[in-house]
């Protein structure tokens, strides 16, 4: 078994407890705008897209002005209610162990640019990353563009490459990114969905990951 080289971790419901959060502002911005309510299963189910194809889903006979309004309705409220969603249990310390080691650390998220600067810097684990895509400067998953970008600028081999996420979103785009995947079932997407993307394993929480990391070339 190769050894891998870099690990890139989706944000929310991977590393960041924050799915109930972004359901709320979601669920916010539908009733400010007086739109059809959808229920909270619905829009967890969107977790992970860039934020325009996510409403695009939600709301697929929606105009690309209606799209905007959501979305920015949704931005104004995520940060007129600032949240601290806590991160998951052993997520500092497994990407602190990680970067310990001869090992690239990445992010790949549906987060824009604005917020996963934001959450880095609250957290205090920005240094920890060699780098970062955001869904508003690539293309949104399942789209390999975010992931291959890390790869090249890591320097590194798909095959050596593994994502961790917990979406169908994140699996697919490692899938055809032809990277590695493993799935973690503590975040938005449930666990029928991410068995059906075939990931290389899949882990019910980031102990479950730092024990399976550990068991397969990923030297602590």
């Amino acid at each position: 078994m190769s050894h891998y080289q870099l690990i890139v971790f989706d944000w929310d419901g991977t590393l960041m407890d924050s799915t109930s959060h972004i359901v709320f502002c979601m669920r916010e911005a539908i009733h400010k705008l007086q739109l059809s309510p959808l229920t909270d299963t619905a829009i967890r189910q969107i977790i992970g897209l860039g934020l325009s194809e996510a409403v695009r889903t939600l709301y697929p006979h929606s105009t690309d002005a209606d799209i905007q309004r959501l979305a920015m309705a949704y931005r104004d409220i995520w940060l007129d209610h600032p949240h601290e969603s806590p991160m998951f249990d052993n997520a500092v310390e497994l990407l602190h162990k990680l970067a310990n080691q001869n090992i690239f650390l990445g992010v790949a998220t549906g987060k824009g640019r604005r917020g996963l600067d934001k959450v880095l810097a609250e957290t205090g684990l920005a240094d920890l990353f060699t780098a970062t895509r955001c869904a508003d400067e690539c293309h949104s998953k399942p789209h390999p563009q975010m992931l291959e970008q890390l790869i090249e600028f890591c320097g590194v081999k798909a095959e050596d490459t593994i994502m961790i996420g917990d979406t169908e979103f994140d699996l697919l785009m490692a899938h055809n990114a032809k990277a590695k995947s493993v799935a973690i079932t503590h975040g938005a997407h449930a666990l029928d969905r991410l068995e059906a993307c075939d990931p290389l394993h899949i882990v019910n929480d980031l102990f479950a990951l730092d024990d399976w990391l550990h068991g397969n070339n990923v030297r602590f």
